[in-house]
């Protein structure tokens, strides 16, 4: 099932599929490590954002811009 990564729960794993919005969000989004076929894993979650796992490093994300990357 698709869904936006904003909308995963805490714990679990899912696979980019595709991205939504503007060319230079998504190839800033690229730049860090979020590209299609890699797995992200929601490490951690507060009212601003999202604690990810992706390629093995942590990055913090905005609800808004995890939003935009689509994952099944």
């Amino acid at each position: 099932m698709n869904m936006t990564l904003a909308m995963v729960p805490l714990g679990e794993t899912k696979v980019i599929s595709a991205f939504r919005g503007k060319n230079d969000m998504k190839r800033r989004l690229q730049d860090l490590g979020f590209v299609k076929g890699e797995v992200v894993q929601v490490l951690g979650e507060n009212q601003s954002g999202l604690i990810l796992l992706v390629k093995g490093v942590k990055i913090a994300l905005n609800r808004g811009l995890a939003s935009t990357i689509i994952v099944a």
